[in-house]
């Protein structure tokens, strides 16, 4: 575990705009691994976000907001950026893959990108109460799992693309979760003194987290970066929603 941290270091680097720690050296082979770490992070910097700004009386629609934004800072739009060129893509038919690498901002990938803010911020409008925080850490560790599923089943569609380093430095489905499941298990005991969300509607996130990766893989024929960022943000929106629902059986 010891070898871990130079790629848990380059984990934090790439996929946050967090200061990196000084005088240590990151390494990029194997970070999808720590993915779902550095998501236990962001979706707790959120949570904290929310009960400050709740703690002070600002208002859940202004709050809402503030903890959206707060994400996308936290994560430079990284992830967000694949919202909207896998919705070009997806728009564009047999032109895929070249919407999807054209920088430009269709109408597709705007639409796909507010629909996504959109279900965001109803989806933690709905939660409103103290499951939001909760629900927060539990989507961003989800989101963060789903391209480990997309990158160990599926080809990359770009050879020598800027993200086909994720999976030819893979080493397996089992040996990439391993992180993953250290986190899972952290989140496990951190549901005990988290009050106001079931442990079930937490573990409900694993459903979007693996259909997700598999339904958009079959759909483009494969995943590129793009895709999978946009795995990490759908996977993250509808884990708020499946959140939801199971509370409606639990709480």
């Amino acid at each position: 575990m010891r070898h871990w941290w130079p790629d848990l270091l380059g984990s934090w680097i790439y996929y946050s705009c967090l200061p990196a720690p000084p005088k240590l050296k990151p390494r990029f082979e194997r970070i999808a691994r720590f993915a779902p770490a550095i998501g236990l992070l962001i979706g707790g910097g959120q949570a904290l976000i929310w009960l400050a700004a709740a703690a002070v009386g600002l208002p859940l629609a202004s709050l809402v907001a503030l903890v959206l934004a707060f994400g996308l800072w936290l994560t430079g739009g990284l992830h967000f950026d694949g919202v909207l060129d896998c919705g070009d893509g997806l728009g564009a038919g047999k032109r895929c893959l070249e919407a999807m690498a054209d920088s430009r901002i269709g109408a597709s990938g705007l639409v796909a990108g507010v629909l996504l803010l959109l279900l965001k911020a109803a989806a933690l409008l709905a939660l409103a109460g103290s499951a939001a925080p909760a629900a927060l850490i539990w989507s961003a560790f989800w989101g963060r799992l789903a391209p480990l599923i997309a990158i160990d089943r599926f080809p990359y569609l770009r050879p020598g693309g800027s993200a086909a380093f994720h999976r030819e430095m893979s080493q397996g489905l089992y040996q990439e979760l391993i992180p993953a499941g250290i986190c899972f298990a952290l989140l496990l005991g951190l549901s005990l003194l988290i009050p106001g969300l079931p442990l079930p509607a937490g573990i409900s996130g694993l459903i979007p987290a693996v259909l997700l990766p598999l339904w958009l893989g079959k759909k483009l024929g494969g995943h590129s970066g793009d895709s999978y960022g946009a795995c990490v943000e759908w996977t993250e929106a509808l884990a708020l929603w499946t959140t939801w629902f199971s509370c409606q059986f639990f709480l």
